[in-house]
């Protein structure tokens, strides 16, 4: 049974072996049915997304035989939807602005010999969180960068006990605290991954997310942000991961994973994909 599902590449750099075979699990889960595969170009870094890369996405996808539902989502262009958003977390008091630097975010984890860990290392000490309402108006004013963070305790209150279902794990129950008061906005942007995705998911009526294995952890967060948004909820199905010889996950740096250099170097598309196909590993 078909549903609609969608491929949100980031153009920072060429599609790779890993790439292409996330593109056919959401082709394969949409039925081969262009009107049911979205295609999402996320494209809010600026500093690393370039036209040239989108390009390179929209001709090898095409090349490996994909079609997808026009017209094509851009992330740069959705900005003021995703403050709009933010202002939503705002009103719900689940969110603060953070000031700290990178430096100041190290050095407080290195005087806690016992600071809490995440699926992505060290969680934020929560700094800004314990200002009080004077101060942060106070650096607000001064013109001081900050970025908005969710303050997960009062996001857990709010929402109460939640889960989200997983095709391959089946029922997952919440926990809040596993990333601790994650970036919402960035200070650059006004967004971020997490809340972009998050909206975009629900403005295109996506059904079933297809993604990485490495993005599991991330829909504790996505799940927290749907309910505190009152969007609806899909279902996930992140599959497994194509690594190199290491066994590290495939990156963009990856130039001789490109879907491109297959090409280049004679494969056919029904080549790259049986490839693709066969190789994850996890």
């Amino acid at each position: 049974m078909s549903a609609r599902t969608r491929f949100a590449p980031s153009p920072s750099g060429l599609l790779h072996l890993g790439h292409a075979y996330s593109a056919l699990v959401a082709w394969d889960a949409a039925g081969r049915n262009r009107e049911q595969f979205i295609l999402r170009i996320e494209d809010i870094d600026s500093t690393r997304c370039r036209a040239e890369f989108e390009d390179a996405i929209y001709e090898d996808l095409n090349w490996l035989g994909l079609q997808w539902c026009l017209p094509v989502m851009r992330q740069s262009e959705r900005l003021a939807t995703y403050a709009a958003g933010l202002e939503k977390l705002q009103s719900h008091d689940v969110v603060y602005p953070c000031f700290c630097t990178r430096r100041d975010i190290q050095e407080e984890i290195a005087r806690s010999a016992n600071a809490p860990h995440g699926p992505d290392g060290a969680l934020y000490p929560g700094i800004c969180r314990a200002l009080t309402k004077a101060e942060r108006n106070a650096r607000l004013q001064s013109g001081e960068p900050y970025a908005w963070r969710l303050d997960a305790s009062a996001a857990a209150a709010r929402t109460g006990p939640l889960q989200w279902t997983d095709q391959r794990r089946g029922s997952i129950d919440v926990d809040s605290a596993l990333f601790g008061d994650v970036v919402i906005a960035r200070k650059d942007i006004g967004t971020s991954y997490h809340l972009a995705v998050v909206i975009d998911d629900a403005a295109q009526s996506i059904e079933l997310i297809t993604r990485g294995e490495d993005l599991f952890h991330a829909t504790h967060v996505h799940r927290i942000l749907q309910e505190l948004l009152g969007l609806p909820v899909p279902t996930w199905h992140h599959h497994a991961l194509i690594t190199d010889e290491s066994g590290e996950r495939l990156a963009k740096r990856s130039d001789a994973r490109a879907v491109r250099a297959y090409r280049d170097a004679g494969m056919t598309p029904e080549q790259v994909a049986q490839l693709a196909q066969r190789s994850p590993t996890c």
